[in-house]
């Protein structure tokens, strides 16, 4: 196990290695920083003294290292839109963010499993036709259509939901939170059923498809020949092993709710990164683009180790198999 661990850790280095590289070309081909700092009145003295100062004189090697150092500390400079430290402004933004992300995967994995499940064992009802059909929507459908869709419905026809914003927050320390205060939580309602429609249409005809393929193994044939009743046969040995491959997509798509929340939070006004990595297009604001691009990278190689390691709990094959091959 260790030296899995340690395999891919080395790994992971040289992902973020590669991703540092990429966010460090933005600073050299995407935009003057001095002229965004300094303006088109700067004299020329004032120019050098800037490139100076931000160690724009030195070679390209030398540039990357200390970009490297710095975002290895969480410093990627200033924002040249705001003004203030990118670190701050992600520190600020990332609660936001990741407690969107949470809740539209909670609420994907808590509808997804039964249903899909339910699809499995009742195929051929109309209960599990409606399903298959609502997921096929759910994967077919835009996000930003749904949010849109889901504003006129539940928050200017019914007004049981505000439409935008993140609410009334509380603060524990460093961290805010919505979930605390009932404002927050109606705020959060309608951005993260958004988020999460097509995560759980996914996780859903996943589920259903790798429960149809396992109920159809030969162990599952032998666990009825020994008499065992279906609900033993269905949650106690195929459930189990389908959630193999679920871990693997839940993971990745944690990340990547986490990545492409940006349309989301953009349709609900949502102040988290990914409506700052909008805004820092917009404005060719290079450092918050590229500490968004690795923070992302960081957080998708880190739930790639996590799913990784979930593999040895839920499956207990691969245990036998490392051990075989360590022998």
């Amino acid at each position: 196990m260790l030296v899995f661990v340690l395999r891919r850790l080395a790994q992971a280095l040289v992902v973020m290695l590669a991703v540092a590289f990429i966010a460090f070309m933005l600073f050299q081909y995407v935009g003057d920083p001095v002229l965004n700092l300094l303006g088109q009145d700067a004299t020329q003295e004032q120019r050098a003294q800037l490139r100076r100062d931000l160690g724009l004189d030195q070679s390209f090697l030398v540039q990357f290292g200390h970009f490297v150092a710095n975002a290895a500390q969480g410093e990627f400079g200033l924002s040249l839109r705001q003004g203030r430290q990118v670190s701050a402004l992600i520190a600020e933004r990332f609660p936001a963010t990741l407690e969107l992300s949470l809740v539209a995967a909670l609420l994907a994995l808590a509808l997804g499993i039964p249903l899909g499940v339910y699809a499995a064992l009742r195929r051929g009802s109309a209960g599990a036709q409606l399903v298959m059909t609502l997921s096929l929507l759910g994967v077919s459908l835009p996000t930003f259509l749904i949010g849109i869709l889901l504003i006129l419905v539940f928050a200017v026809q019914l007004h049981w939901f505000p439409s935008f914003g993140r609410g009334e927050v509380v603060a524990l320390g460093g961290w805010t939170t919505g979930l605390l205060t009932l404002d927050g939580l109606k705020h959060l309602v309608l951005p993260a059923v958004t988020l999460s429609v097509f995560q759980l249409a996914l996780i859903l005809r996943l589920v259903r498809a790798e429960m149809l393929e396992v109920l159809r193994s030969d162990y599952i044939k032998f666990a009825r020949a020994r008499g065992l009743s279906d609900r033993a046969v269905h949650f106690g040995h195929a459930l189990k092993n389908t959630l193999v491959p679920v871990i693997t997509i839940t993971g990745l798509q944690l990340g990547s709710l986490i990545a492409f929340a940006i349309i989301t939070e953009t349709v609900f006004q949502w102040p988290g990164m990914g409506l700052l990595f909008i805004q820092a297009v917009q404005f060719a604001d290079i450092p918050v683009m590229a500490a968004y691009l690795c923070l992302i990278a960081l957080i998708f190689v880190l739930i790639n180790l996590v799913v990784d390691l979930l593999y040895f709990v839920v499956d207990p094959r691969l245990r036998i198999e490392r051990a075989a091959a360590a022998h």
